[in-house]
């Protein structure tokens, strides 16, 4: 997503949680080293964030892979 200026929208923490992506911080830093979750962006000191557009996308893919992945026998 990008705002009129051409800038790329960023969410934090809390952003993510609103979002459903409340796994815990050690899990999204396994996910992203492992190339299975967008990679964060320092701002400062301790402060991270995302772009918003790549957790999209990401929400995106696994709402499609829900959709072709069978994962269990009823």
């Amino acid at each position: 997503m990008k705002i009129a200026d051409g800038r790329k929208t960023l969410a934090t923490r809390a952003d993510l949680k609103r979002l459903g992506i409340t796994v815990s911080n050690t899990t999204l830093l396994r996910w992203e080293a492992r190339g299975r979750f967008p990679r964060r962006i320092r701002m400062a000191g301790t402060s991270v964030a995302w772009f918003l557009s790549e957790i999209e996308d990401w929400l995106a893919e696994r709402a499609d892979e829900r959709a072709h992945t069978h994962y269990a026998e009823f």
